[in-house]
């Protein structure tokens, strides 16, 4: 098969001049370009120029959750064989990557090669700003484009309070577009597709979030399986078990996922710094370079608090994601837990002293 007919069957799935230039040394292996659609169970859907291929991955290394091949990957297949192999993955642009709920302190890669991470949020339910942040941040951290988008906004129907939560939502995602969408009254559709009819998209939120309902409307046919969700408390069961790559009608690529309960942090403090950018441009302006915000004296931080520039909130969960994000790091980082140590004892020490100060004061 020609070049010219491969890029023109891959061109739909993202396939472009980098990816053929990197593919080359395997083309002259005579193995297969292709991309991953869904895996399941150590076998993987690829997408070739001669069709969709299954293929086992037992030959990429399979103990190591973050090097397993996964949805979103360009991969180089063998042309035949019983069972056939993904020999390798092309390296990656950017991935999605979150802690496992393990004790083991590993990272889950969830979806490969993303150029926009889209969060779903219901606005069925009551906002949950926190974990928007923390969703957040793993897009950043990934190398993907965020974007937020409230789903079901049919459900609100007064333009004020919806207003509301929209300028809720962008004050908590500084730099993310936010945008509201009725897949029930296909309103909000055309820019939502827009924003992900170039380059791929991957589609996370909670179960309930309407991610299933989103994904079929974008793509024009009922593809995702959809379920009611519980009128107590909005969410619903996993109707997708596995990350699917569909390509859209309109241009662009989908990976839709399962809802996600557990969105630990891995390694994500680039991205923590970016959502809460705001803070950290105020901490740039404070007296001491390694200031806390605690009760420093010259902590710009704390003075955009008093004067309500800065919600308390915003500090609490920026705090919250960086101290999460350390214990994840130095978990795996034998400095950085030295270093840790060391400053719980720095900070020991200035404690006890403040205290002996106070008693002799008493005396």
């Amino acid at each position: 098969m020609t070049s010219t007919s491969v890029f023109s069957a891959l061109a739909p799935y993202g396939w472009d001049d980098a990816w053929a230039e990197e593919f080359l040394p395997y083309d002259a292996e005579g193995l297969l370009p292709g991309r991953v659609i869904r895996v399941d169970r150590g076998q993987c859907d690829v997408v070739t120029a001669d069709g969709v291929l299954r293929a086992d991955t037992a030959f990429v290394t399979p103990n190591d959750p973050m090097r397993v091949v996964c949805t979103g990957d360009w991969v180089a297949v063998e042309p035949a064989g019983n069972p056939r192999y993904v020999r390798t993955y092309l390296p990656r642009r950017t991935a999605f990557v979150r802690s496992t709920s393990s004790q083991r302190s590993e990272g889950q890669i969830l979806a490969a090669n993303v150029d926009h991470a889209v969060v779903a949020v219901s606005l069925a339910v009551e906002l949950d700003l926190g974990r928007i942040e923390r969703f957040l941040a793993l897009a950043w951290e990934s190398g993907a484009q965020p974007v937020v988008v409230l789903t079901k906004a049919d459900l609100v129907p007064d333009a004020v309070t919806l207003s509301h939560l929209v300028e809720d939502v962008e004050t908590t995602a500084p730099g993310v577009p936010v945008l509201t969408v009725s897949a029930h009254l296909e309103e909000g559709l055309d820019v939502l597709s827009a924003v992900v009819g170039g380059g791929t998209s991957v589609l996370l939120g909670q179960s309930g979030a309407g991610k299933s309902t989103l994904a079929n409307a974008l793509l024009g046919a009922e593809v995702m399986d959809v379920q009611a969700i519980r009128d107590v408390d909005g969410k619903g069961r996993h109707t997708t078990t596995t990350r699917n790559l569909l390509a859209l009608p309109g241009g662009g690529v989908l990976i839709d996922t399962p809802g996600l309960r557990g969105v630990g942090l891995w390694d994500a403090g680039t991205g923590v710094g970016q959502v809460f950018s705001e803070i950290e441009e105020l901490s740039a302006r404070c007296r001491f370079h390694d200031c806390a915000h605690e009760a420093e004296p010259g902590c710009a931080v704390l003075a955009a608090i008093d004067s309500g520039e800065l919600p308390e909130r915003r500090l609490d969960s920026y705090r919250k994601l960086m101290r999460e994000n350390q214990r994840i790091v130095a978990k795996t980082d034998a400095r950085l837990r030295a270093e840790i140590r060391k400053d719980w004892k720095r900070k020991g020490a200035q404690g006890r002293a403040a205290m002996e100060a106070k008693r002799n004061g008493w005396r």
